[in-house]
């Protein structure tokens, strides 16, 4: 099996299949069992880390990994950059449209799989994540003894994150100030919602650049709910551009005709291993006014 591919992994149950084509066959309706046949042949099925032939013995509790593939994946004709990279972190400038990690129809054109492929290093893991239609700084760690101490800078809320948006014009507010709601799931499921109560997200607002149609915003979460930015500026009558979701005035435009403009344009951190300061910053331009 290909090191560097992404991989999926299941835990056998306990169960009466023959065999573990037949568990996959079963489990996974969706996949014919002609294409895990297939697999199996080449060496994209293992259990418990040894190639799967097509009369592997089923065995409650052995783990089965594959890789996961989807046939004929588009490619998102746009490049990451790296901005930054040593022994213990990557730090990857994201293009829109490219989503961070395999999901769904994306799985070998995904920033992660990329890089792991570009450094030849399986051991690369993403510490945080971005829309897909967001872009800007992705940081990845790149091996496992020190990636707890990164983790933590995340789960504490410890990185200074900014955001640049273009967004319509704000006249009547006064600058800068913080917008602070309850997020909550909404309809369809990936959409949040503001909903009454105790705000759960913080947004501090500044204005960078004030064009006749559209301002260019620097965005500041103080928490990072899903779809904040996004979610908390529709709800202030100014809709991120090229917000297909949280903007009732926006379709999908075909292909890659109209991007998110919303960048995530700098990263400032103190490094848990060494002490001093650290600050990443995009090269990418956020769309002209």
């Amino acid at each position: 099996m290909d090191r560097h591919s992404p991989t999926s992994r299941v835990v056998l149950p306990s169960g009466s299949w023959a065999s573990v084509l037949d568990f996959l066959c079963e489990r996974f309706p969706a996949i014919g069992r002609e294409v895990w046949l297939e697999r199996m042949e080449r060496g994209a099925v293992a259990v418990d880390g040894i190639e799967a032939h097509r009369l592997a013995p089923y065995r409650p509790g052995a783990v089965v990994t594959y890789r996961r593939e989807v046939p004929d994946e588009p490619r998102i004709p746009f490049e990451e950059t790296i901005v930054h990279i040593d022994d213990d972190l990557v730090v990857a400038d994201k293009p829109h449209f490219l989503p961070v990690m395999p999901a769904g129809r994306h799985v070998e054109e995904t920033l992660s799989v990329r890089l792991v492929r570009r450094l030849g290093n399986p051991d690369l893991v993403a510490l945080h994540r971005l829309d897909r239609a967001t872009a800007g700084l992705v940081v990845f760690s790149a091996r496992p003894s020190s990636r707890d101490a990164y983790t933590r800078l995340f789960r504490e809320r410890a990185i200074a994150k900014t955001y640049e948006a273009v967004a319509a014009p704000m006249p009547g507010r006064v600058f800068p100030f913080v917008h602070e709601s309850r997020l909550e799931r909404g309809e369809p499921f990936f959409r949040m919602r503001e909903v009454p109560g105790t705000p759960n997200s913080r947004t501090r607002i500044e204005v960078i650049e004030r064009g006749e149609r559209y301002w260019r915003y620097r965005l500041e979460p103080v928490t990072g709910r899903k779809h904040q930015l996004r979610v908390h500026m529709a709800a202030l009558g100014a809709p991120i551009l090229g917000d297909t979701v949280y903007s009732e005035l926006r379709e999908e435009a075909p292909g890659f005709a109209e991007p998110l403009c919303l960048l995530a344009r700098q990263l400032r951190f103190i490094d848990p291993l060494t002490g001093n300061e650290r600050v990443f910053r995009s090269d990418r331009a956020c769309s002209p006014l």
